[in-house]
Order: structure tokens, then sequence, then C-alpha cells
């Protein structure tokens, strides 16, 4: 999910942009429909994102160790 405080940033620029007279619905409105956007667009935040990335590392990390050893298994059992 998307920080709201991009949200909140984006609705505080159209806020200072459009005529105070407009009133809170229209915020209320770009507040739900900007949510819903990002809802669709299924953005994921940066510490997401760092925190897959040291997750796939550990994973292929391992699954190098995995391979050596496997190896090192095949090679024993084709000298017997």
């Amino acid at each position: 999910m998307i920080d709201s405080s991009l949200i909140e940033k984006i609705v505080a620029e159209l806020r200072a942009k459009i005529p105070q007279d407009f009133g809170r619905e229209a915020e209320k409105n770009t507040r739900a429909a900007l949510q819903g956007i990002f809802d669709r667009l299924k953005l994921v935040s940066r510490e997401e994102i760092e925190v897959q990335e040291a997750l796939l590392a550990r994973t292929r990390a391992r699954l190098q160790e995995l391979e050596k050893k496997v190896a090192e298994l095949e090679e024993k059992l084709n000298k017997k």
C-alpha cells in the first residue's frame, strides 16, 4: 500500500490552487479518487521494496549454498 502522505500532499496542492468555496466535498472526493487509483495500481512503498530485495538476496545466497552442497554430494556419489 502506498503511503497516505503522498495523497495528502496531492490534496494539499489541489486545495491551494482551487478556490476555498469549492468545498470540502471536492476534497473528500479527490482523496477517495486518488486512493482508488493508487489501490488499483497496487503500488508499494520503498520500504516494502527494500524488504523484498533483502529477502531475495538471502534466498539467492541460500540457493547457491544448496547448489554447491548438491554438487559436492553428487561428486561423492559418483566416486563410489
